[in-house]
């Protein structure tokens, strides 16, 4: 009697329900370009495998059909799908039936029959419970994601996070958008829990960059979308780190949006998740100084600025996730305290802004050009700007615009052309803004901003 076969590779491609010949090279190709980057092959982003091939992989193994192995590449990316060897992918798995063999020939090559009766009844019960489990451990075991993915997928977050700061950000967003897709597509697959978690994190991580840079784009509504689904993914990962980064992202959209109560709330919220390392918090307290500030509350915003402080020395590795944008360094709360005072307003508050604004232009100067976070330096020198301009330094006002005019022609972000346009409106009411010099300066900004239409103004901050 004839015992039917199938191969692995059939078991596998049903277990995971890639069955439907689409959704299997869908698959394919995905794991052909994850390898290419792996083995810098760009060839393996090449492989594909027709129809009426797939079909016969699927419906082979009939009346002793051998099918034939995929060529070499095609090979390759199917161990990297199914994570198995070839050999054993296409090799054939007798299905239980009404016997087995045993043995060769003679006697002991005989088809065996079941026994009859009760004994037959508990053979097979017994027989199909085996079976049962161990399908259940094939499919347990499965896994679309290796040590490997994982470590290309940290290193491109890494690479990501550290070039952010001083990258175009709508050549980055496109970037970032390919790499977290991936991350999803990876997520829907089987993977041990450990390999999930991570999965969770790298994807809370990608959207986080992409509610940062829908942010500098101007896009409020885009950015909260994709911070909240970053939220969930950190809840998955259970990551307090992701948490209270999401909150401070949530809780700076709000205060740029002119919500400043939901600023403060947000960064209140933010506080409950106590990060496994780094400067979230730094950063939360800061966020609710600037909101605080705004809404006239001085106590209020002067202790937040306390809080961030006595953060900072309590220490801190520096290492908010993968670092790089996601870290809160001294230099930028150093210019987020400068524009608290700024809004607190009155000498004293103008005097310690403009201190604070020196420090964090300082500080940002002394890191090597290629680290130096473009977009943040601009605010700083922009609270130093208007801190000037507000004690009667119009030349050095306008030292600080033209450096950050200079850069925002390369790198426009929503928030600097704000800043800008707040510093136009106070200089054009200010004496100085009739001098030749402050004419000059009015007609930099109006110039750039007819430049940058891609990001269209908000009003006031």
């Amino acid at each position: 009697m004839e015992i039917e076969s199938q191969t692995l590779f059939q078991m596998l491609v049903r277990q995971r329900g890639m069955a439907e010949y689409r959704v299997f090279l869908r698959r394919l190709e995905a794991a052909g370009e994850e390898l290419a980057q792996i083995e810098r092959n760009p060839a393996l982003t090449k492989v594909t495998i027709g129809d009426r091939q797939f079909s016969r992989w699927m419906e082979g193994i009939r009346d002793g059909e051998r099918l034939g192995k995929p060529r070499p590449l095609t090979a390759r990316v199917l161990e990297h799908l199914f994570q198995r060897r070839i050999d054993d992918l296409f090799a054939v798995i007798p299905i239980a039936g009404t016997g087995h063999r045993i043995g060769g020939g003679g006697s002991e090559g005989q088809w065996m029959k079941p026994s009859t009766g009760s004994d037959a009844h508990h053979q097979d019960m017994l027989m199909t419970a085996a079976n049962e489990s161990a399908r259940f451990a094939s499919y347990a075991e499965q896994s679309n994601v290796g040590p490997h993915t994982l470590e290309q997928l940290d290193a491109d977050i890494r690479r990501i996070v550290t070039t952010y700061p001083n990258r175009p950000v709508i050549a980055l967003f496109n970037e970032v958008r390919a790499l977290r897709d991936r991350t999803f597509e990876l997520l829907e697959g089987r993977q041990p829990p450990a390999y999930t978690r991570d999965l969770y994190l790298a994807a809370g991580v990608l959207c986080g960059v992409l509610a940062n840079a829908s942010f500098d784009l101007g896009d409020y509504r885009s950015a909260e979308t994709q911070a909240r689904t970053a939220f969930l993914c950190g809840e998955q990962a259970a990551h307090n780190g992701l948490r209270s980064w999401i909150r401070g992202t949530q809780a700076m959209v709000a205060y740029w949006d002119d919500r400043l109560q939901d600023a403060v709330h947000l960064a209140q919220d933010g506080q409950q998740y106590m990060p496994e390392h780094g400067t979230a918090h730094i950063r939360l307290a800061s966020i609710a100084a600037r909101a605080y500030a705004r809404l006239g509350r001085e106590h209020e915003a002067l202790n937040a600025l306390r809080a961030a402080e006595e953060y900072r020395q309590q220490g801190d590795s520096g290492e908010d996730l993968p670092g790089g944008m996601m870290a809160f360094p001294s230099a930028k709360q150093a210019f987020y305290s400068s524009t608290a005072h700024l809004w607190l307003g009155g000498a004293s508050h103008l005097e310690r802004a403009a201190a604070d604004a020196e420090q964090s232009v300082a500080l940002y100067q002394s890191e090597p050009v290629e680290r130096q976070r473009l977009g943040e330096l601009s605010l700083a020198r922009m609270d130093l700007a208007l801190a000037e301009l507000g004690s009667g330094e119009v030349e050095g006002a306008a030292d600080q615009v033209e450096a950050v005019l200079a850069v925002a022609s390369r790198r426009p972000t929503e928030a600097v052309n704000r800043r800008l346009d707040q510093f136009a409106r106070q200089l054009a009411a200010a004496p100085a803004g009739s001098s030749p010099l402050g004419l000059t300066m009015q007609d930099g900004i109006a110039h750039h901003r007819r430049n940058a239409r891609q990001l269209p103004s908000r009003g006031a901050q």
